[in-house]
């Protein structure tokens, strides 16, 4: 395959699974407004800091009102990683590879970034938010399921599937560094005990991971028991262990792949053998950091072997 091909099917994963979260992210943060009580205030600033756009927003925006927070996360052209910069990117990738895929997939996207394009001011508002983002949501589960489905899982699929993973391990990282340490930033915290358990909560509903989570950890929330299910439980597809599992296994189909399975094996190692109960009483920063230059080694090691001419 050629490099070029290559390249476009792992971003191509990366941008679609990328505005997905963005939309779970903003929506999960505007429903935590109506689980606190009026009393606890909390600011956006978490969600420019999630997505690593902190500097580029200072550059267009003063502060960090709600009306400025989603309009840069969701429809802001400026913003690379926004919902409809990210669904523009995957879309002109697609421009150049419709031979790897089906039409119905283009047809898909194509509706859902012209219904961005066209619908997205009426989220800036709180009452049509959720449904806006809901529908984003729906429609991106509804392209990579066409994908899984009808697309021939060859080796354009592979890169496909670690290009999804790889940009989900990054994103759960991220959501577990910033909520579950600045979401109330401005609270001490002897005042922000009573409010922890709500806290694990939001950062298990931005993934999505709640219901999953009660089923398979069977107790009640605590941030030592989430760490362990977002970051090392092998079955929930937002974890990071399951996300590297999945890229390991694609890597046998693929040629020049063992320097890209050592970034792969020190990565989720890293991850495995971390003491949770530890990093949480020190901060998990540090150790976040650590994982995102892990997941940052294999980026570097998959374009290495596979991207440069």
């Amino acid at each position: 395959m050629l490099s070029r091909v290559a390249d476009n099917l792992y971003w191509f994963g990366r941008y679609l699974q990328r505005a997905e979260n963005t939309a779970r992210v903003v929506n999960v943060h505007a429903n935590l407004l109506l689980d606190l009580p009026r009393k606890v205030q909390f600011g956006w600033t978490p969600l420019v800091e999630i997505f690593g756009s902190h500097s580029s927003f200072h550059e267009h925006y003063n502060e960090y009102s709600e009306a400025n927070v989603v309009r840069w996360l969701l429809l802001d052209a400026q913003n690379s990683g926004s919902i409809l910069s990210s669904l523009n990117s995957a879309r002109e990738i697609l421009r150049t590879t419709r031979e790897h895929m089906q039409r119905e997939v283009w047809e898909k996207l194509n509706d859902l970034y012209f219904f961005v394009q066209e619908r997205g001011e009426t989220a800036l508002t709180r009452s049509k938010r959720q449904e806006f983002l809901s529908r984003i949501i729906d429609g991106i589960q509804l392209i990579y399921g066409m994908l899984v489905s009808n697309m021939s899982h060859d080796v354009g699929f592979q890169f496909l599937r670690i290009g999804t993973n790889l940009e989900q391990a990054d994103m759960t990282t991220r959501i577990i560094d910033v909520r579950s340490s600045d979401l109330f930033s401005t609270m001490s915290f002897e005042d922000l005990l009573p409010f922890q358990n709500i806290q694990w909560m939001s950062v298990l509903r931005s993934l999505t991971a709640y219901q999953m989570y009660r089923r398979h950890v069977r107790i009640r929330v605590t941030g030592a028991s989430v760490l362990r299910f977002l970051l090392q439980n092998r079955e929930f597809p937002r974890s990071v262990t399951y996300c590297l599992n999945s890229i390991a296994t694609t890597l046998p189909q693929l040629p020049n792949n063992r320097p890209i399975e050592r970034a792969v094996d020190r990565t989720r190692a890293l991850v495995h053998d971390a003491n949770l109960e530890k990093l949480l009483e020190a901060g998990l920063h540090d150790f976040v950091d650590e994982v995102q230059i892990g997941l940052g080694e294999v980026h570097a090691a998959v374009s290495e072997a596979y991207f440069r001419l």
